[in-house]
């Protein structure tokens, strides 16, 4: 059949090509990822933060965590959402959590980032008006 390819084998999957056959320049990200430097800074540009292979964050985002804490506590949820809980995984550091549902984003209970994605609902929660969560 067909190889696997291994995007830690030096290829970059953006550009289509292997990362040190290029003549730009690279560098290697703290999650051990090249990228073209050219690729990193035009992903700032577009406010990518995360390793376009791994999704891990690129750089310590504490400040930007404590930013999203602030406007979090200062959005409350409807009384309809007040007690749903969701799993979320972690793109950081890998851990699957169990947390309160908000609209804004989803604290990892592990190493308190928000870099994390929904991964199902609670299907024990329901909405005020009785009818069941349904989760795909």
């Amino acid at each position: 059949m067909f190889p696997e390819l291994n995007v830690n084998d030096n290829f970059y999957n953006f550009g289509l090509q292997f990362i040190f056959d290029t003549m730009k320049d690279i560098t290697v990200l703290r999650c051990g990822h090249t990228i073209h430097l050219e690729c990193l800074k035009e992903m700032e540009k577009h406010y990518r933060y995360t390793c376009p292979v791994c999704s891990k964050s690129l750089w310590d985002m504490s400040k930007l965590w404590s930013k999203i804490d602030q406007e979090i506590a200062s959005t409350p949820m409807p009384a309809m959402y007040q007690n749903k809980m969701v799993w979320i995984l972690c793109n950081d550091c890998g851990a699957n959590s169990h947390v309160q549902f908000h609209v804004i984003a989803h604290k990892c209970l592990s190493c308190k980032s928000y870099n994390t994605r929904q991964t199902r609902g609670d299907t024990a929660t329901t909405c005020s008006s009785g009818v069941a969560e349904i989760v795909s």
